[in-house]
C-alpha cells in the first residue's frame, strides 16, 4: 500500500499552551477526537500513516506558539492556523455555536442569524484551506472534522481536484424543515462545501438521510444507495457511529488509583443507590429536565428519600455565550431548591460539582454508581453512555439513555426514555434501581459486545477504508473520461472508417432533463448537429430513445437520420416508414394504469404518461424526498403486480416505466447491425436502459461506448453532460471525411 500522510483537520489543535514560571509550556489536550485518532493510529493506522499532521487553531498567539511548541512531546506534527481574534469570535461563538449548533440540535429559538458571523465563518475556512494547500501533496489524506469546517472540502477541491478528502460530522444533521431555516445562500455554501469531500460520515441512518434530502432539495442532486454525483465525482455518504477505546475504560478498574477512588466513592454513598451523570454545560444535554425527573421520582416515591443520591458533574463550556450562562444559573438554582426542600441535615439529594474530572475520577465514578442517567435532549452520539458501559467489568449497573441520542441506535440494552417526559424519567429511575443483577448483567453484556466489536479503531478504520475505495474508483473512473488522447483516437477511427454508425440516446444525452417530457424540445443547435451528422459520408445516425414515436417523428422525423422509439418497440430506418417490433400489450395496461393512477393521487406533482407500448410514472416535479419514497413503493408494487406477465419495470431518472420484456435498446441495436459492415460505432447513453446498447456493441472492433454521468456502466468512456456530447459531435462533424464507398 502507498504510504500516505494523514492530515487531521479540526477547529482546535489538541494542545494546551500555558504560561508557567514565565515560560510557555505545551501539553496534549484530552478529548474524544484525539483519543479516537490515537487509538486508530496505534492499531490499523500504525503502518499506513507514518506521518500525522494536525491542522487547527492553536488557542494562543503566534509568539506564544513558537515558544511553546518546542516543548510539545506528541506523535503529531502541527500546522497552526492563526486568525484574528475578532474574526475567530464571529466564526466560533457566532456562526458555529450560535447558529449551526442550536439549529442542528433542534433549538431554532436559540439560533442567531448575522451576516458578519457567516462572513467570518467563510473567511476562517478559507484560512484553513490556504494553510493546507501550502502543505499537501499527491497521495495525502485529508480528514476534516465537524460543523466548524463544513465549507472547507470544496475550497480544497477547487484548488486541488485530486485530493482524497473525508468529512465527519460529529453532531446531528437536522431534518430539512429545520435546515431550511438557514438563509438560502448559506444553505448552498454549507452543502456545496460538504460535497467537496469524497466521503461524508454520519453517526446514524437518519442524519445521513436528512443530509441527502437537503442536498436533493437545495442542489437537485439524485442520491442512489447513499451516493450521489457532484461535479463529475462520486460522493459517498455513510453511517459510521463514533465510539471509544473499549479496553482503556474496561481495564481502568485494574489500576490501583482507580480502585482506591472507587472504594472511596462507594464508602461515601454507603448503602445508598447512586445515580451518576457527567455532561458539558450545554442546553442540548437536558440537565434541567433530568433533575426535574429525579425530583418527581423522589416526590412520587418518598420511601427512597435518604436512600438515593444523585451525583451530577457539569463540565464548564462556553460560559461567555449568553444562553450557556443562563443555563448554568438555572441549574444552580434548581439544585439548590431540591437540596433545601427535600434534603435533610445528613442527606443531600443532589451532589453537584461544576468542574473538569480527571480520567481516574471519571472511571471510578462510572464503576461506583448504580445507575448512569444520560438524558440529552438531542445528541449526535454521546460517548459518556459508551464509557459507562465499557467501565462496568463487574457485570452490574444500569444505563438510562435518551432515545434522542445517537448512541440509542446501538445500545439496545439501555433503558430508553424521552428526555422531555419527567414522568417517564421518574418511573425509569425506579425501574433501574430495582432491577435484578441477572437482568443487569444480560443487558450490559449485550452492550459491551456491541462497543467492543465496534470500537473507535473500527470507526476510524471503516471511514478511511471507504475513502480508499472511493478514491480508487475515482482514479479509475477519471482514466475512463474522454481526455484529449482518447478523443483523438476516436476521431481517427471515425475518419479512417468506411461505414459508420452513431447510436445516440435523447433525454439526458442529447437534451438535458426537463420537468415534463414535452418540454425537452431539440434546440436549433442540436437539430443542426444531427442534420450535419446525417449528411456525413457513409454515416448512419440513429436516435435510440424511450420516447414515443409520435414525439420523435414530430421533432426529428424530417432529419436524415433513423429513429428507435420506446426502447426498441418501434423502429424507423433511414429513408423508411415506422415498423412495429413489439407485441400488442393492450390487455395488460389497465392494472398497471390503475396502480400508477393511485400514486399520482398520493404524490402531488407526479403524472402518468401513456405511450403506445409502455406506461411511465414521472415524479421530477414532486417534492424530492416524498417523490423518492413513493417511487420506491410504486416500483415494488409494480414488480408484484406484473408477476409472470411479459412486462418489465424500469427505474429511470425520475421515472418508473413499464414496458415489454421482449424489447430493449440492445435488441434494437442488434437488429440495426444485422447484415451491416460498420467499422466504426459510437454508442452514447446516460441511464440503465442504455446499458443494453453498450452490451450489444461490446467487443466489436471500432466500437466506442460512452456513458453520461458517474453511475457504474459497461461503457468504455464517460462524459458528464449533454453539452459535452454536443462538443464531441461537433468534433466529429469537423473531422475529415473519408472517400465515399459503395453502399
Amino acid at each position: 500500500m502507498i504510504e500516505r500522510r494523514l492530515f487531521i483537520v479540526a477547529n482546535r489543535l489538541p494542545l494546551t499552551v500555558e504560561l508557567q514560571d514565565g515560560q510557555y509550556q505545551c501539553r496534549q489536550s484530552s478529548g474524544g477526537l484525539i483519543s479516537a485518532v490515537n487509538a486508530y493510529l496505534a492499531h490499523d493506522g500504525r503502518d499506513r500513516f507514518r506521518q500525522r499532521l494536525w491542522v487547527g487553531v492553536p488557542g494562543c498567539d503566534e509568539a506564544a506558539w513558537q515558544h511553546a511548541v518546542s516543548t510539545a512531546d506528541t506523535d503529531f506534527n502541527y500546522l497552526p492556523v492563526f486568525t484574528n481574534a475578532e474574526t475567530y469570535e464571529h466564526y466560533y461563538d457566532g456562526f458555529s455555536n450560535s447558529l449551526l449548533w442550536p439549529l442542528f440540535h433542534y433549538f431554532p429559538s436559540y439560533a442567531e442569524f448575522h451576516k458578519t458571523d457567516f462572513a467570518a465563518y467563510m473567511d476562517v475556512n478559507r484560512q484553513f484551506a490556504r494553510r493546507l494547500l501550502a502543505e499537501v501533496r499527491p497521495g495525502d489524506v485529508i480528514w476534516i472534522h465537524d460543523y466548524h469546517l463544513l465549507p472547507l472540502a470544496a475550497m480544497l477541491r477547487r484548488q486541488s481536484p485530486d485530493l482524497s478528502i473525508e468529512l465527519f460530522l460529529h453532531i446531528p444533521f437536522p431534518v430539512f424543515e429545520v435546515f431550511r431555516l438557514v438563509p438560502k445562500p448559506w444553505q448552498r455554501e454549507l452543502l456545496l462545501g460538504m460535497l467537496g469531500a469524497d466521503v461524508i460520515g454520519f453517526h446514524t441512518d437518519s442524519y445521513q438521510r436528512y443530509f441527502l434530502q437537503a442536498a436533493e432539495q437545495v442542489l437537485q442532486t439524485v442520491p442512489v444507495d447513499g451516493e450521489l454525483t457532484w461535479e463529475g465525482r462520486a460522493v459517498s455518504t455513510g453511517v459510521f457511529p463514533v465510539s471509544i477505546d473499549f479496553d482503556m475504560f474496561h481495564d481502568a478498574g485494574l489500576k490501583n488509583d482507580v480502585q482506591e477512588l472507587t472504594t472511596h466513592y462507594q464508602s461515601l454513598k454507603h448503602n445508598k443507590k447512586m445515580l451518576f451523570s457527567v455532561d458539558r454545560l450545554d442546553y442540548t444535554k437536558g440537565v434541567h429536565h433530568r433533575i426535574k425527573g429525579y425530583k418527581k421520582f423522589l416526590l412520587q416515591h418518598p420511601e427512597y428519600c435518604g436512600q438515593v443520591v444523585f451525583v451530577l458533574v457539569i463540565v464548564p463550556s462556553r460560559n461567555h455565550i449568553r444562553t450557556y450562562a443562563e443555563r448554568k444559573r438555572m441549574i444552580d438554582e434548581y439544585i439548590g431548591d431540591i437540596n433545601s426542600s427535600l434534603g435533610t441535615i445528613d442527606w443531600k439529594p443532589v451532589i453537584y460539582q461544576y468542574q473538569h474530572l480527571e480520567f481516574n475520577e471519571l472511571a471510578a465514578l462510572y464503576r461506583a454508581c448504580d445507575v448512569a442517567l444520560i438524558t440529552p435532549l438531542r445528541d449526535g452520539m454521546n460517548l459518556v453512555a459508551k464509557e459507562f458501559v465499557a467501565s462496568r467489568n463487574d457485570g452490574t449497573g444500569v444505563l438510562i439513555l435518551s432515545e434522542l441520542a445517537g448512541a440509542a441506535t446501538e445500545l439496545n440494552g439501555a433503558l430508553l426514555i424521552n428526555p422531555n417526559d419527567a414522568d417517564e424519567i421518574a418511573s425509569t429511575i425506579k425501574l433501574a434501581i430495582e432491577m435484578g443483577s441477572s437482568e443487569q448483567q444480560e443487558r450490559l453484556n449485550a452492550m459491551q459486545i456491541q462497543i467492543k466489536t465496534h470500537d473507535v479503531n473500527r470507526w476510524a478504520a471503516n471511514m478511511l477504508q471507504r475513502l480508499e475505495e472511493v478514491t480508487v474508483r475515482r482514479i479509475t473512473n477519471a482514466a475512463r473520461h474522454i481526455d484529449p488522447f482518447s478523443r483523438a483516437s476516436l476521431l481517427a477511427y471515425y475518419t479512417a472508417a468506411s461505414e459508420r454508425l452513431l447510436l445516440l440516446d435523447y433525454d439526458g444525452t442529447l437534451s438535458p432533463f426537463t420537468a415534463r417530457p414535452e418540454q425537452a424540445l431539440p434546440s436549433p443547435e442540436l437539430l443542426m448537429l444531427l442534420t450535419q451528422l446525417g449528411k456525413h459520408t457513409n454515416t448512419d445516425v440513429y436516435i435510440v430513445s424511450g420516447r414515443d414515436s409520435a414525439s420523435l417523428e414530430n421533432w426529428l422525423g424530417h432529419l436524415p437520420i433513423g429513429l428507435v422509439a420506446e426502447h426498441g418497440a418501434k423502429v424507423k430506418k433511414i429513408g423508411h416508414d415506422w415498423s412495429v417490433i413489439a407485441d400488442d400489450l393492450k390487455a395488460f395496461w389497465p392494472q398497471v394504469e390503475k396502480l400508477m393512477a393511485a400514486y399520482v393521487s398520493k404524490c402531488p406533482g407526479s403524472f402518468m404518461e401513456e405511450k403506445e407500448f409502455s406506461r411511465a410514472w414521472h415524479y421530477r416535479e414532486t417534492e424530492p424526498f416524498h417523490g423518492g419514497v413513493k417511487a420506491a413503493e410504486l416500483y415494488r408494487e409494480l414488480l408484484d403486480c406484473i408477476g409472470p406477465l411479459p412486462l418489465q419495470v424500469l427505474n429511470g431518472h425520475k421515472v418508473i416505466e413499464v414496458r415489454s420484456r421482449l424489447v430493449d435498446k440492445g435488441k434494437a441495436v442488434t437488429g440495426l447491425l444485422k447484415g451491416a459492415k460498420y467499422d466504426f460505432i459510437l454508442c452514447v447513453g446516460d441511464d440503465e436502459t442504455d446499458e443494453d446498447m453498450f452490451r450489444a456493441t461490446a467487443g466489436i472492433r471500432g466500437a466506442f461506448t460512452i456513458k453520461i454521468g458517474e453511475q457504474p456502466s459497461l461503457a468504455t468512456y464517460r462524459l458528464h453532460t449533454p453539452y459535452q456530447v454536443h462538443t464531441l459531435l461537433e468534433n466529429i462533424i469537423n473531422s475529415p471525411e473519408p472517400r465515399r464507398s459503395a453502399r
